[in-house]
């Protein structure tokens, strides 16, 4: 059994991504189901689970979803259920690390590997396992466990990337 310390980090699972939402993602309902398995998986091995949401910049004007105060802000109710006393780190950009307590929170549980999932593939959670605070952790992406707007997308960013971060289903890489 290893003695690195790991987290999973679970970006932006938000309701506005889902089909009752205002920008409905692809094949959400089957990644839902593993990230609560990943989730469920990653709690029994005794590992920081850290939840990611994006609440859009009300300075800039009214976006067209993530809006502070809206249901579609709101983190998906059955990661709430399955993580519930996960830290959630609020974020504006799509690097969950960019201006947020991220780095701090793992830094307090001595986090080392870093497993990271969540919605959309090519835009946060590929520009989290890539940003420059990420550099110093082992970083693996969970590709059955992310999505964004259709399979071409997530396939073609999940190659792009796999230069900088190590890929694996959630049942390979959790054990």
């Amino acid at each position: 059994m290893s003695t690195t310390k790991r987290a999973l980090i679970v970006i932006d699972l938000q309701n506005d991504y889902f089909s009752e939402g205002k920008y409905p993602l692809w094949n959400t309902e089957a990644t839902l189901s593993n990230v609560e398995q990943a989730i469920n998986k990653a709690q029994s091995l005794g590992w920081m689970i850290v939840l990611v949401q994006h609440v859009a910049n009300a300075k800039l004007g009214l976006a067209p979803f993530f809006n502070e105060g809206s249901n579609g802000v709101d983190i998906h109710p059955r990661i709430l259920g399955a993580a519930p006393d996960a830290p959630i780190v609020v974020k504006q950009f799509a690097d969950s690390f960019h201006h947020t307590t991220l780095e701090h929170v793992l830094q307090q549980r001595g986090v080392e590997e870093l497993f990271i999932c969540g919605m959309m593939t090519q835009n946060c959670v590929t520009h989290t396992a890539i940003s420059k605070a990420a550099e110093k952790y082992r970083t693996t992406i969970l590709s059955d466990c992310c999505t964004t707007v259709d399979a071409m997308i997530h396939n073609i960013a999940l190659n792009a990337v796999s230069t900088r971060a190590n890929l694996a289903t959630w049942s390979a890489a959790i054990e």
